[in-house]
């Protein structure tokens, strides 16, 4: 059954508003020409049942409605009474040691699902010229960093993430993280613009794939919204 769109939930209980394009709810004050509104939980950008047969409808209801329901809770309760509920994402990230354990790890979980939702997509689509010819310049052609990419992916050890990233230096890279920690944060290893998000923890693909990882890896690029990644280096 398709999901009914839902609602977005702010945490200063103010009233629900349109969906943003993705970014908006996070973005620092004058990216994209928008201002930060306050942390919400956004919907869902399809239906639980869109992205069968490569991702189950039942994995989608409960990493959705579960998992990153409960980062956001759990970051909310973090942050309350502090300056970080009136910060955007971005900003907490740039001076993550500056904050404790709790928002860290429940803040990475809301926004990097944030992410991962809106860099699929049950339509095909294309990537921009512009984002295909810096990717060849990087890997040398968009097979090889797929290749790049799935392995990064398929060899992380134990939880965490695989990220297609732009560098400060305006070249690509991929990496990977672990637990919820993402390319923004100050103290990861590699830093810079999250382009494109795989969440390679087990809730994300052991319903459906059980311990075959590598496949659901490669399920992957048959959902990639590459219209979102696109926009998103076009923001960088």
């Amino acid at each position: 059954m398709i999901m009914e769109r839902r609602n977005f939930i702010s945490i200063l209980g103010v009233a629900a508003v349109a969906a943003p394009v993705l970014g908006s709810p996070f973005a620092v004050t004058g990216s994209e020409g928008r201002a930060f509104t306050g942390h919400v939980f956004p919907e869902l950008p399809y239906g639980y049942d869109a992205l069968e047969p490569y991702i189950d409808a039942k994995t989608m209801e409960l990493h959705y409605s579960k998992h990153h329901k409960g980062y956001f809770e759990k970051f909310v309760a973090a942050v309350k009474d502090t300056d970080a509920s009136s910060k955007p994402m971005e900003e907490i990230f740039a001076k993550i040691t500056d904050y404790s354990s709790a928002v860290r790890n429940n803040g990475g979980g809301y926004y990097n699902h944030q992410l991962f939702w809106e860099n699929m997509s049950p339509e095909k689509t294309t990537i921009s010229q512009k984002l295909e010819k810096a990717i060849t310049q990087s890997f040398n052609s968009l097979d090889k960093f797929k290749e790049v990419f799935g392995t990064a992916a398929k060899t992380h050890f134990g939880s965490g993430w695989a990220w297609l990233v732009a560098g400060s230096d305006g070249k690509l890279f991929v990496t990977t993280t672990a637990n919820q920690d993402n390319p923004l944060m100050s103290d990861v290893p590699k830093q810079g613009r999250p382009l494109l998000a795989l969440d390679v923890w087990e809730h994300a693909y052991y319903l459906k794939y059980q311990n075959r990882r590598p496949e659901y890896v490669d399920q992957f690029w048959n959902i990639v919204n590459w219209k979102e990644v696109s926009r998103r280096f076009d923001n960088v």
